[in-house]
This record gives C-alpha cells, sequence and structure tokens, in this order.
C-alpha cells in the first residue's frame, strides 16, 4: 500500500514537472491604428505623424503588414498610399520587423528592431530605423491603438 502511494506520488511530481509555466508573450496578435510617431536625429526630436494620413498595422502569429494612405484625396491618387510588411520575432519585449515587401524598394530586406510595451489598448514601439543604402539613421517612437469592431 506504501509502495502505490509512493509510485502514485512520483508520477504526480513528473506531471506537474512537465507542465512548464512559459513565459507570457505580449498579446501583440491584432489590429492596430497609428496615434502618434517621433523622430529623433542628431539630438533633435520631432513628430512626424501627421492627422491627415491614417495608417493601421496588421499582425499575427508570424506576419506583420502596415498600410498607410492620405485621407481625403482624389480617388485614382495612389502615390499618397504606401505599404509593408512581413515576418516578425518577438523574444520578451524585443519585437523584430524583417521588412519583405514595400512599395520603395530601397527599404526591402532590413530589419528594424524595437523595444514594444502594450498598456490597456495601446501599442508603443521605439527602436532605430537603419536603412544605410537611403543615409536613415534614426531613432523612432511610435503608438497605435488596437482597433476593435
Amino acid at each position: 500500500m506504501l509502495r502505490k502511494h509512493l509510485l502514485t506520488s512520483i508520477l504526480a511530481l513528473f506531471a506537474l514537472s512537465a507542465c512548464e509555466t512559459k513565459p507570457k508573450q505580449l498579446p501583440l496578435v491584432g489590429t492596430w491604428e497609428l496615434i502618434s510617431a517621433t523622430t529623433t536625429e542628431n539630438d533633435s526630436t520631432f513628430s512626424t505623424f501627421d492627422a491627415s494620413h491614417k495608417m493601421i498595422k496588421l499582425i499575427n502569429d508570424s506576419h506583420f503588414a502596415f498600410l498607410n494612405h492620405k485621407l481625403n484625396t482624389a480617388k485614382d491618387s495612389s502615390s499618397e498610399f504606401s505599404a509593408g510588411g512581413g515576418k516578425y520575432t518577438l523574444v520578451d519585449s524585443v519585437y523584430t520587423e524583417h521588412l519583405d515587401y514595400f512599395n520603395d524598394k530601397a527599404w526591402e530586406n532590413n530589419k528594424f528592431e524595437f523595444v514594444v510595451k502594450i498598456a490597456n489598448d495601446t501599442l508603443i514601439q521605439k527602436g532605430i530605423e537603419k536603412v544605410d543604402k537611403l543615409g536613415i539613421d534614426h531613432i523612432i517612437i511610435e503608438k497605435y491603438k488596437r482597433v476593435t469592431e
């Protein structure tokens, strides 16, 4: 009888030790609308948010995409639209975008590393945008609100 209880206890310990708790991932998956954006370049910080545009970022389990267009333009105005996307990784709060697609080909095949934080329905990402062939090297902070419908 004692042996049976001992065996049951050992099996229970093995079962509990197999139930490893994963670190909680940030709830990035969803649709996000840009609500503010700043850039810091050469010790100068300025807003890059343009209220005449609407931008959303879509994030699923493995990919991201962003769509940006100017509001109130002629129906045939394709120059007022940009879009891109690719795969991403998330390790703790380090979110890295691998830009595989973009309407400006000079930005493609670059990776951008951000630290992300989610507070209630707001996603904040801060990191360096660097594209050597374009001479771009600055810090950006973007804030997004979760889109709910």
